[in-house]
């Protein structure tokens, strides 16, 4: 286990990209493992918890190679897997346990999925129930929903589903049992949550149908084999832009990151702040449109985040609280409970670490209300084992007089294992006298 000390940092300036989108890369495995043969994914991010999906497929029969960290070789077997010999282990990563749970309700064998202490603490009943309406025999362990779950798979049937949380995960998960079942699926959320399940079974020539709010998937379909290119991750890509935003005479370009339009929500927050952006589309032909965004620091004022907004901003919620902190004037998150189970429970998590620092936050029951432009204060505060949290309070740390130090930064390899290099880059770069800033790992010792 390690630490991160940081120091405040002069203005951020430069040109950087991000590793592969998180989600996208979860999704991309599964389909190709489902899909009729050979799939060359290049851009994968090949994080702790996108290889915990990676894992599962090969203890379910899937081949596949890593001739580099960022490019998989998958060889899809036609929707057909084998029985695992041992538990499947998900690590942290509720994205593999909910959307692997979709594949294995259908498969015609018992498996067992666990996680780690933080991910068994996280319920799965959102993802449990529907899939039990379709005919799986899913069993949770844990109390009130929570894993480790036990997988009886069989013959499923479609159904007409209304969520009543937007969810990505659970929606996935549905969609991807949906291929299993015969006939027409369709899932309905209470407002839209990010579709890259969506396009990537289009861009594997798999046909879901959209109708508003409501995405329809006909089953025995497989997907078609091809080749596919994961872009940069917006969400990782967030605290860069919320460091460059937050500092006036700050300018950062942020290349090949995916702009997909239900991801991008934390652009419209920051100009909504004061921020100055430009992004330019350059590719889109598999689906997912990818290019640059170049972001201009200016003053912030608070703002509210709240209602429909929320789930295209779910993950960039923790760096966006440090953004209002930043700002001036009062922000206010709310309609966000699904904080509260997250990896940590991160309306507690990001309250105890402004408030150590000398934020002026209160914490509601689902969300936030921020008072900014109080100086932040170094101090000691923790990750409480969360990536994101861990992150956001590292570049809160750039703003703050004195010394941070972030505890327990082991968790960011889940998504982002190069963070602490980017964050020492950025703060590097700058014009006029010499940096004030520190950044530094410290491993700790038991």
């Amino acid at each position: 286990m390690a630490n991160w000390k940081v120091k405040r940092a002069p203005v951020i300036q430069g040109e950087i990209t991000v590793p592969g989108d998180k989600s996208i890369s979860h999704r991309a495995v599964l389909i190709a493992a489902m899909s009729n043969g050979e799939c060359v994914i290049n851009g994968f991010l090949a994080s702790e918890d996108c290889m915990r999906t990676v894992d599962a497929m090969r203890a379910l029969g899937i081949e596949i190679e890593n001739p580099e960290p960022s490019t998989l070789i998958v060889r899809g077997r036609k929707r057909r897997f084998t029985a695992p010999l041992a538990d499947i282990d998900c690590g942290n990563s509720g994205t593999t346990m909910r959307l692997l749970s979709g594949i294995l309700a259908a498969q015609p064998f018992r498996s067992r999925l666990v996680g780690d202490a933080s991910l068994s603490r996280r319920p799965m009943n959102r993802v449990i129930d529907p899939l039990v309406e379709m005919g799986a025999a899913i069993h949770a362990e844990g109390d009130k929903g929570r894993p480790p779950l036990v997988i009886e798979g069989g013959k499923l049937r479609p159904i007409q589903y209304f969520m009543p949380v937007a969810s990505a995960q659970v929606k996935s998960a549905i969609l991807l049992a949906g291929l299993y079942a015969k006939g027409k699926t369709t899932v309905t959320e209470p407002v839209q949550s990010r579709d890259h399940t969506e396009q990537i079974l289009r861009y594997f020539l798999v046909h879901p149908q959209q109708d508003d709010l409501s995405v329809s998937i006909f089953g025995e379909q497989t997907p078609e084999s091809r080749d596919f290119t994961v872009p940069g991750d917006v969400s990782s890509a967030a605290f860069w832009l919320v460091a460059a935003a937050a500092q006036p005479h700050s300018d950062l370009l942020v290349r090949n990151v995916g702009l997909n339009k239900t991801r991008t929500g934390i652009l419209a927050v920051l100009v909504r702040m004061g921020a100055h952006y430009s992004e330019i589309i350059e590719e889109s032909d598999q689906g997912e449109p990818r290019g640059s965004i170049e972001i201009k620091g200016a003053p912030l004022k608070g703002t509210e985040i709240r209602g429909k907004e929320i789930p295209n901003v779910i993950d960039e919620l923790p760096i966006l609280a440090i953004a209002g902190a930043l700002a001036r004037g009062k922000t206010t998150i709310a309609d966000a409970g699904e904080l509260r189970v997250k990896e940590s429970d991160r309306i507690a998590a990001i309250a105890k670490n402004l408030r150590a620092m000398g934020g002026n936050v209160a914490e509601t029951e689902d969300g936030l209300e921020i008072t900014g432009g109080v100086p932040l204060q170094g101090a000691r505060v923790s990750s409480y084992g969360d990536h994101r949290i861990a992150m956001a309070f590292a570049i809160a740390g750039l703003f703050a007089e004195g010394e941070t130090i972030v505890e327990d930064i082991d968790c960011v390899a889940t998504s982002y294992p190069e963070f602490y290099q980017t964050l020492e880059k950025l703060s590097q770069v700058h014009s006029g006298p010499p940096p004030t800033h520190v950044i530094s790992s410290i491993p700790v010792r038991h």
